[in-house]
């Protein structure tokens, strides 16, 4: 019984060891902002980079034609927390986005 309790405990703190490498690399590994787009007007879709997003309205307008034709398009590189607002806030706006490393 002693000896599955201590293997318990050490599994236990690898997990959780692991767990907080793996947090930590999300934290300063640069990551992706990726926007996906099926449905949206190109408009819309405009709209949401120039206000949420700071591009500039032709920046803006490439993106929305790099998703239509290729099916994604990074619109933003930085660390995690950096861009995890702008995530949250362009999937309210009905864009989806995804954070990729």
């Amino acid at each position: 019984m002693l000896i599955f309790v201590a293997t318990k405990v050490k599994l236990m703190s690898a997990y959780q060891e692991q767990s907080n490498i793996q947090s930590s690399l999300v934290n300063e590994e640069e990551c992706a902002l990726i926007l996906h787009n099926d449905f949206n007007t190109f408009e819309h879709v405009i709209h949401c980079l120039v206000n949420i997003m700071g591009q500039e309205p032709l920046q803006a307008e490439q993106c929305a034609f790099i998703v239509h034709y290729k099916g994604k398009c990074v619109i933003k590189k930085g660390k995690f927390e950096a861009l995890h607002p702008f995530h949250k806030i362009l999937a309210q706006q009905g864009l989806t986005v995804s954070i990729d490393q």
